[in-house]
């Protein structure tokens, strides 16, 4: 199972202030699918304006990205500045 990490708090409070959790799934899609189906209300969460970086390497629009059995996979919030 992949290891997904949530880096910011308003995620986390979908998932019982829980920053690491192990779920099952072969894409981006799937993980987040999985963590909707414990945490009910994370998935509209984390589908829009967030980054993932899986393994180490940051990629935008990645719900179609493969994720691998280890993999480290994370959520990080959009940055705004100006």
């Amino acid at each position: 199972m992949a290891r997904v990490v949530l880096t910011y708090s308003f995620a986390r409070q979908y998932a019982s202030g829980q920053t690491e959790i192990e779920v099952p799934g072969r894409t981006v899609r799937q993980l987040i699918r999985a963590l909707d189906a414990r945490f009910p209300g994370i998935e509209r969460r984390l589908e829009h304006d967030v980054a993932v970086v899986i393994d180490g390497v940051l990629h935008q629009n990645a719900y179609l990205e493969e994720v691998g059995e280890t993999a480290e996979v994370a959520f990080i919030p959009p940055i705004a500045g100006g």
